[in-house]
């Protein structure tokens, strides 16, 4: 298993399904232990980037509606609001360890734009200098293509913002334990895959499946985000985040979750 603790830079991607209840409103004991273990692990000496979704299921709590919109005018309505909500959440919850939050939205064409790409770490750069906890998002209010294609949810971001900012390791939490053999919903004897050291047809074939009602991702986008970190040098986590003290065990060497090994070059 990796050794984390003299790992430096570190991003952690949170799912809408770790941060909310199914009700689509804020998990407000997970989301309170999450911000404190966060906050320790930052004051340990590592550099924390979250990438967070949340702000179309938080914007869905707010408004109290039934279900995610399926137009694209209703999801850019929920993203608006959720984004105000979420950020307001990250601010007062870190604010009670000292940690200052900023935001940073970012579209497909900032992230295929290298100029942008370098603003975009260099802004990062002096955050975390500053010890300032980034918290990146797709900015889905304005980001109409990918709202409607699906193709911009955060997994993949996050492996795109770990490779920009040179991050040694990302981390996705989930609402499942890692990758198994097979869908654990459908075979209670699926065994969960600990490490994958190469990302074949097989890996591929089993990742099959869909996210959660609130959310937009699955399986196969968290593969296709070890894909893109492991190709960039940067090791990646897939586990599960019910419990957040568990990253302290991760931290500590323990085996959790499946790991994804850099390509080493």
């Amino acid at each position: 298993m990796i050794d984390l603790k003299d790992k430096k830079r570190i991003v952690i991607k949170l799912g809408t399904s770790t941060l909310t209840h199914k009700t689509g409103k804020l998990n407000i004991r997970r989301m309170t232990n999450l911000t404190r273990v966060l906050a320790d692990l930052q004051n340990s000496g590592h550099e924390i980037i979250l990438v967070s979704s949340g702000s179309v299921g938080l914007g869905v709590g707010k408004l109290n509606l039934k279900e995610r919109p399926k137009d694209t005018p209703g999801r850019q309505a929920a993203a608006a609001v959720g984004q105000c909500e979420l950020m307001h959440i990250y601010d007062e919850m870190f604010s009670k360890y000292s940690v200052t939050v900023a935001q940073i939205l970012l579209t497909k064409t900032i992230i295929s734009t290298p100029d942008r790409v370098d603003n975009v770490r260099n802004a990062i750069d002096a955050l975390t200098a500053m010890g300032v906890v980034p918290i990146v998002n797709e900015n889905d209010t304005v980001a109409i293509d990918e709202l409607e294609l699906e193709i911009g949810e955060n997994d993949s971001l996050s492996a795109i913002v770990a490779s920009i900012v040179g991050a040694e390791v990302l981390i996705i939490l989930s609402d499942i334990d890692g990758l198994y053999s097979e869908d654990p919903h459908k075979n209670q004897n699926a065994e969960i895959i600990s490490v994958v050291n190469q990302i074949d047809g097989y890996i591929e074939t089993i990742a099959g499946g869909a996210g959660s009602s609130l959310g937009s991702g699955g399986m196969a986008t968290k593969i296709n985000a070890a894909k893109i970190a492991t190709a960039a040098g940067v090791d990646m986590i897939i586990m599960n985040g019910r419990n957040p003290e568990d990253l302290y065990r991760l931290f500590d060497g323990e085996q959790i979750g499946t790991y994804f090994p850099a390509v080493k070059s």
